[in-house]
């Protein structure tokens, strides 16, 4: 496996993995537990297949995600979090504080 070159800055390496919305989305929803590839679309709202896979195998390949494969017809595929995308809930959760004192203030 080749290892990923990572910035120097510890703020952008975070940035470096969590680099979009839908990232950020993702954990989201995995921090209620794990889900279904449509579970997943569905409450996403408006992301395209393609997108969500992309996104998807780029968090499993950065060890954030985790997805287990079950040998059934259809096949079942579910992800949930690892320890290390677990580790960022306190990132979102301050991002969530902010964003309500954001929305608070604007209004």
């Amino acid at each position: 496996m080749l290892k990923k070159i990572l910035p120097n800055c510890p703020v952008e390496v975070t940035l470096t993995l969590i680099s979009n919305k839908w990232k950020v989305l993702i954990i989201r929803e995995l921090l209620t537990g794990t889900k279904r590839f449509g579970e997943l679309r569905k409450s996403l709202g408006d992301i395209s297949q393609k997108v969500l896979t992309e996104n998807l195998r780029e968090m499993e390949k950065d060890s954030l995600i985790q997805r287990d494969v079950y040998p059934e017809v259809p096949p079942k595929v579910e992800y949930s979090l690892t320890k290390l995308g677990y580790s960022l809930k306190e990132i979102l959760d301050i991002m969530f504080i902010w964003g309500e004192k954001y929305k608070k203030n604007m209004s």
